[in-house]
C-alpha cells in the first residue's frame, strides 16, 4: 500500500500549485498520514513487529488533468482491546512508546509522566521494546507527520494529553466501599492526572465510573458499580 501510494503522489503530483506554508504538499500529505496512522494504529504481535490493528480505505481523487486533487482515508475495526490489554509476546501501539523514548522530553513533562513503561499498567504487560524499532526516531516521524498534515500546535498537544491521559487513566485503582456492593476510588492521583490532561473535573471522572448514568425508557438514572465492573 505504501509503494502504491507513493507512486501515485509521484506521478500524479500537483506542479505549480499554490502550497500552504504551515503544512506540506498534497502529496507530502497522503504519503505522510501513514506515519500518523501507524503510530496509533499499529503494534508488535507474536508474528509481526508492526502489525496494522486496524483497517482502512484510502481514496485518492484527480482531476481532469490526471492531476491529485484530493484523497480522503477511512479507518475502521481498530483493536481496541489491546489498549488495556496485551500478551507477554505482543505490546501496545508504537505512540505510547514512542513518547516514552524520551527523544521530546518536553512531553513527559506536559503528560506528567516518567519514562518508565512499568510505571503504566495499561502498557507493561506484554513486550515494551521492539528489537526492529527505534522508538525515538519513529517519535519524530510522527511528530513531523502532525506537521505535515496541518496540525496546529494546540492540536497536536491534545493528541498527546488524550494519549498520556489513557497512561494515567490504567493505573486508576477502586476498593469496595465496606458492606456494600459499590465501588471507591482508592486513591485519586492517577485520576487527577488522567482528568487534567483530559480537560475535565476529576471528581465528575470518577464519579462517572462508579456511578454511571443510562437510560431506562425515557429516563436516566444513576447505577452503582461494583469493583470488577468498574475495571472492565
Amino acid at each position: 500500500t505504501k509503494r502504491v501510494i507513493q507512486y501515485f503522489a509521484s506521478i500524479a503530483a500537483v506542479s505549480g500549485a499554490k502550497r500552504d506554508p504551515s503544512k506540506g504538499t498534497l502529496e507530502d500529505q497522503i504519503i505522510q498520514a501513514n506515519p500518523a496512522l501507524e503510530a496509533f494504529g499499529n503494534a508488535k504481535t507474536v508474528r509481526n513487529d508492526n502489525s496494522s490493528r486496524f483497517g482502512k480505505f484510502i481514496r485518492i481523487h484527480f482531476g481532469t488533468s490526471g492531476k491529485l486533487s484530493s484523497a480522503d482515508i477511512e479507518t475502521y475495526l481498530l483493536e481496541k482491546s489491546r489498549i488495556t490489554f496485551q500478551l507477554k509476546a505482543e505490546r501496545n501501539y508504537h505512540i505510547f512508546f514512542q513518547i516514552l523514548s524520551n527523544q521530546k522530553p518536553e512531553l513527559l513533562d506536559m503528560l506528567l509522566i516518567t519514562n518508565n513503561p512499568y510505571d503504566y499498567s495499561y502498557i507493561s504487560q506484554g513486550e515494551v521494546t521492539v528489537a526492529s524499532i527505534n522508538d525515538s526516531d519513529e517519535l519524530l516521524a510522527t511528530d513531523s507527520a502532525f506537521d505535515v498534515l496541518g496540525f496546529t500546535a494546540e492540536e497536536k498537544q491534545g493528541v498527546y494529553k488524550l494519549t498520556g491521559a489513557i497512561m494515567h487513566y490504567g493505573n486508576m485503582k477502586f476498593k469496595q466501599k465496606q458492606r456494600e456492593e459499590q465501588a471507591e476510588p482508592d486513591g485519586t492521583e492517577a485520576a487527577d492526572k488522567s482528568a487534567y490532561l483530559m480537560g475535565i473535573n476529576s471528581a465528575d471522572l470518577i464519579k462517572g465510573l462508579c456511578h454511571p448514568r443510562v437510560k431506562v425508557g425515557n429516563e436516566y438514572v444513576t447505577k452503582g458499580q461494583g469493583v470488577d465492573q468498574v475495571y472492565y
